[in-house]
C-alpha cells in the first residue's frame, strides 16, 4: 500500500462522538481516498485491546493503524500529556499482557499504544484538529432524514397462504403444521416442536423479513437461523426425508444441528450448500455481485453447475453472477461477515456501492443512482440501530454526493 496522507474531522450525532480519518492515496488508481470511521461510544473495551495488541504486534491494516497513532497525537494536541511515570507504567502493563516477537520499532509502537490505553483509560475527550479537510460544506443530512433502525419483524406463511405478522402476535402456540406446533418465544423468536400424535406429511412454510427487519427462527431439527434485512426462507414444517432441504433468498446464518445421517442442504440461487452440522453463512441477495457462503465452524460442500468446491472454517466460497466462477478465499474477515448478526455495520474497505445497498435494505428506504457509482471505499464499524443520518453524514464526510427525497436515498 502506497504511503498515505492523514486527514481527520469529528462527527456528533445526538449523544454519540467519534472520529472520521480520511487516507489519501494518490498513487492508488480508482481509489481516490479511504475512509476510517470508528464510534468511541461504541467500541467495547475488548474491541480496544484487540486493536492495541494487532498495533504492537505490527499486524494492523493500513486504517488501524491510522487509528491508533491519530488518537496518540491528537491527544498530545488537545490533551495535558500525560507523566512519563505514568506512561512507563502502562508500557510495562502492555508489554506484560501482549507478548510480542522482538522487532525493532517495538518500543515506539508499545509506547503509543500505552499512551493511547493510558488515554482511554482516563477518558480524555478528542477535539477536532486537522491541518487540511476533506471539504468546507456543512454536513446537514442527517438533519434532513428521519429514517429510523431496523427491528425485529418477520412474516410466517403458512401452507394454506395465511400469512401472520410475527411481532404482533402474542405468545404461545400459533398454529399447527403438519406434525409441528409452531410456537413463538418469550425472546419473540419462533419455534417448531415435532409432535407425533399422527403420522402427517409435512407442509412448507415460509419466513420473510421485510427491508428494515431481522429475526430468528429454530427448525424442527433444532437448527437456528438468524435472518438479515429482505430475506426469506422456505422450509417444511418437519424434515422427513434422507435430506434437510431448505431454500433462501437474502442473507442467513446457520447453525445446523448435527444428524449425520440427514444432511442439510440450503438452496440458494443457482448453488446448493450441504452441510451434516455447521455454522455458517449464505448472503444470496440478488443485486449484490456475488453469492459468499462464508464457514464458521464443521464443513460445507457447495455445489453449482457441476462445480464443487469444499469449505474449510475460516474460508468463504465466492460465486461471480456475471462470469460463473465459484471460487474460494482463505482471506476473510469474519467480522465484516457477522456485523449484521452482531447488531453492527462493519466496512472494511468496502466499495461505497456495496454500503449503500447495506443501508437501504437495513433502513427501509430506496436507493437511486443518478449517473456513475461512487469509487470511494471505507473502513469502519459502528451501531446499526443508530438513526440513518449517521451513515449517510459518513458517506458525505466521504464525498459522496447523497440528496434525500421522500423515502428515496438519490446518489448524484
Amino acid at each position: 500500500m502506497a504511503k498515505g496522507v492523514l486527514y481527520r474531522n469529528k462527527f456528533t450525532v445526538g449523544s454519540s462522538f467519534g472520529n472520521i480519518f480520511f487516507l489519501q492515496y494518490p498513487q492508488v488508481s480508482g481509489c481516490p481516498y479511504m475512509l476510517c470511521i470508528y464510534d468511541l461510544n461504541t467500541m467495547t473495551e475488548q474491541e480496544i485491546v484487540k486493536l492495541l495488541k494487532k498495533y504492537t504486534e505490527g499486524n494492523c491494516t493500513p486504517e488501524e493503524t491510522a487509528l491508533v497513532e491519530s488518537l496518540y497525537m491528537m491527544m498530545e494536541e488537545v490533551s495535558p500529556a500525560p507523566s512519563p511515570k505514568n506512561i512507563e507504567k502502562a508500557y510495562v502493563q502492555v508489554k506484560k499482557n501482549l507478548p510480542i516477537a522482538n522487532k525493532k520499532p517495538i518500543r515506539r509502537r508499545l509506547l503509543v499504544a500505552a499512551s493511547v490505553l493510558l488515554a482511554l483509560s482516563i477518558g480524555i475527550s478528542l477535539y477536532p484538529y486537522s491541518d487540511k479537510k476533506k471539504s468546507d460544506k456543512p454536513i446537514s443530512i442527517s438533519a434532513k432524514t428521519k429514517f429510523i433502525p431496523g427491528k425485529s419483524q418477520a412474516f410466517l406463511i403458512l401452507a394454506n397462504g395465511k400469512k401472520i405478522p410475527l411481532n404482533e402476535v402474542a405468545n404461545g402456540k400459533i398454529a399447527t403444521e403438519g406434525n409441528a406446533v409452531i410456537t413463538k418465544t418469550e425472546q419473540g423468536q419462533i419455534a417448531y416442536n415435532n409432535v407425533e400424535t399422527k403420522n402427517l406429511a409435512a407442509v412448507y412454510n415460509t419466513v420473510s423479513t421485510p427491508r428494515g427487519g431481522e429475526y430468528i427462527l429454530t427448525l424442527s431439527d433444532g437448527t437456528k437461523v438468524w435472518l438479515n434485512a429482505a430475506t426469506s426462507i422456505a422450509y417444511p414444517s418437519t424434515f422427513t426425508g434422507k435430506t434437510r432441504d431448505v431454500k433462501i433468498d437474502g442473507e442467513a446464518y446457520f447453525e445446523v444441528a448435527h444428524h449425520p445421517e440427514q444432511p442439510f442442504r440450503v438452496s440458494a440461487n443457482d448453488q446448493t450448500i450441504e452441510v451434516l452440522g455447521t455454522h455458517f453463512n449464505v448472503n444470496s441477495y440478488t443485486d449484490e455481485p456475488n453469492l459468499k457462503t462464508t464457514l464458521f465452524e464443521g464443513q460445507v460442500k457447495i455445489i453449482k453447475s457441476g462445480q464443487t468446491v469444499i469449505l474449510k472454517p475460516g474460508e468463504q466460497a465466492i460465486n461471480n453472477r456475471n462470469s460463473g466462477s465459484l471460487v474460494v478465499s482463505k482471506d476473510v474477515d469474519v467480522q465484516q461477515v457477522l456485523a449484521w448478526k452482531n447488531g453492527r455495520f462493519y466496512f472494511n474497505f468496502t466499495d461505497a456501492g456495496t454500503v449503500l445497498r447495506q443501508i437501504a435494505r437495513w433502513y427501509n428506504v430506496e436507493l437511486q443512482f443518478r449517473g456513475k457509482v461512487p469509487e470511494q471505499r471505507l473502513s469502519g464499524s459502528f451501531s446499526k440501530y443508530e438513526n440513518a443520518g449517521k451513515a449517510l453524514e459518513i458517506l458525505q464526510y466521504a464525498g459522496v454526493n447523497l440528496k434525500i427525497e421522500g423515502r428515496t436515498i438519490i446518489v448524484e
